[in-house]
């Protein structure tokens, strides 16, 4: 079977990455030899590091072996991820949206069957952005989506047509491999209470990063933890990170992970974990993943729909929200009910896994010769 992958691949997001290696590892366990293409923007790395076929991602490139690559596929699988939103400037055919859904729609012009792959829908707020899913997606041959919002707002943009099913996220599929290469490259005795902490840039606000900084001095002061940055998407994260550290009291007790992990190196480093404080949502899934519990501050309906999945949402807040204040006795909460907490996070772990491979078996229903 011939498929062409198309996400946000090849840009150093360590999330959209572990997506990638999920989907390739799951589609190679689950199909008779498939012979995958993605579509990425550094194609040579990403066919070097997974032994496939790549294809440059944008317009200005290449644009002959992408429609050539789509029309030699069996199935387009646009996928996993939030690709359809348009948070982000939307211009004509500029913007994840329309790049997305113009992949679609030239996959359709040669005849090849289309899967919304574990997707996570919206925001998408403008007329223009409403326009474009109620047209072009509703060509996809089937979808799933990784949570009932994600359905629920394809329905209310008018994409009706294709089926639908509620899934997971393909990443709580993952097939991890034992490697302590993260953790090993701290400086670290073993005896440390560490929390795992995921920050990112958010449309130049300043705020968040100095709650984020008082709490993170306040839980050093009544617990004698060690915070650790996890930068999810390299430069981007690390800058943030610094500058969190640089606005804290306690900031040489906190330590910074290097920005050139591997997603399973990242993933492996949570289990070292004594608990996650977390707004990038894969670092969340890692932390499902692992067993280590966390509290999400949510930029976006995802990274709360994912804490209500795993009943962490009790101990999470929204961005607009967050205080230093606000999260503090969350925080000292999770830490001291790690183990309990645990128990029951490996339990919705166990099921969205369950739930995550359903997408593969959906594809080899619908689309396998």
């Amino acid at each position: 079977m011939k498929i062409v992958v198309s996400g946000f691949y090849g840009l150093g997001n360590t999330g959209d990455e572990a997506i990638l290696d999920s989907i390739i590892d799951n589609l190679r366990s689950e199909l008779d030899d498939p012979e995958i293409t993605v579509f990425s923007l550094s194609p040579e790395e990403t066919a070097e590091k997974h032994g496939v076929k790549s294809v440059y991602r944008g317009w200005r490139q290449q644009f002959k072996e992408k429609v050539r690559a789509l029309k030699d596929a069996d199935l387009l699988v646009s996928g996993g991820g939030g690709l359809l939103q348009d948070t982000y400037p939307t211009r004509i055919i500029f913007g994840p949206l329309p790049y997305y859904l113009l992949i679609v729609f030239l996959a359709k012009l040669v005849g090849t069957k289309v899967m919304f792959f574990s997707q996570g829908i919206g925001p998408v707020n403008t007329k223009y952005g409403k326009f474009l899913m109620k047209v072009f997606a509703n060509m996809a041959d089937f979808v799933t989506v990784r949570d009932q919002y994600s359905l629920d707002l394809l329905r209310k943009l008018g994409v009706k047509r294709p089926a639908g099913e509620v899934t997971a996220d393909i990443v709580f599929g993952y097939q991890p491999k034992d490697d302590d290469t993260a953790i090993q490259s701290l400086d670290v005795t073993g005896d440390e209470k560490l929390i795992g902490v995921s920050v990112r840039p958010w449309f130049g606000s300043q705020r968040y990063k100095e709650e984020m900084a008082k709490l993170l001095d306040e839980l050093i002061e009544a617990r004698g933890v060690t915070p650790v940055f996890v930068p999810m998407e390299g430069h981007h994260d690390e800058t943030v990170s610094i500058e969190v550290r640089d606005m804290m009291k306690h900031g040489s007790e906190t330590k910074l992970l290097g920005k050139d992990f591997t997603p399973n190196q990242y993933l492996q480093f949570m289990k070292h974990c004594d608990m996650v404080i977390g707004m990038r949502l894969h670092s969340l899934i890692f932390s499902s993943i692992m067993g280590t519990p966390f509290c999400a501050i949510s930029y976006d309906k995802k990274v709360e729909n994912l804490a209500k999945m795993t009943g962490m949402w009790d101990y999470s807040t929204v961005l607009e929200d967050f205080t230093a204040a606000g999260l503090k006795d969350s925080a000292l909460a999770v830490i001291d009910q790690k183990d309990e907490l645990s128990v029951g996070l490996e339990k919705a772990q166990a099921q969205l896994r369950d739930e995550a491979l359903r997408n593969v078996e959906i594809l080899k229903e619908r689309f396998e010769k």
